[in-house]
């Protein structure tokens, strides 16, 4: 994957390269260099209708608004995540993002 992500870097001239690797989470090279693994954040998979497209509204949400690409991909993450644990394709709001993030960080998660 790391490989990928570099030719694909490379061939399009990107900034920055996010690869979803499904329940492996996601792949993130900055235009630094840096490559980061950004841990899953699914805990029941139903459906993975739309997650994909969650990921990239929220990536490009959180980066308009101010947030770094790395903040942006652990946001994302945890939208497409929601995403994965219900039937069908269905909205995240801000309200279900935050008890999201803040219960998995009472539970020890990553930040």
């Amino acid at each position: 994957m790391e490989a990928a992500a570099l030719e694909l870097f490379t061939r399009i001239g990107a900034e920055n390269v996010l690869l979803t690797l499904g329940e492996q989470g996601m792949l993130l090279l900055e235009q630094n260099g840096t490559m980061t693994h950004v841990e899953t954040k699914t805990r029941h998979v139903a459906d993975v209708s739309g997650a994909g497209d969650t990921v990239i509204a929220t990536l490009t949400m959180a980066m308009v608004a101010g947030a770094s690409v790395i903040e942006s991909a652990a946001l994302a993450n945890y939208a497409g995540g929601i995403v994965c644990g219900e039937i069908g394709i269905v909205p995240v709001d801000r309200k279900m993002l935050t008890q999201t993030i803040l219960k998995d960080m009472n539970q020890g998660g990553k930040r």
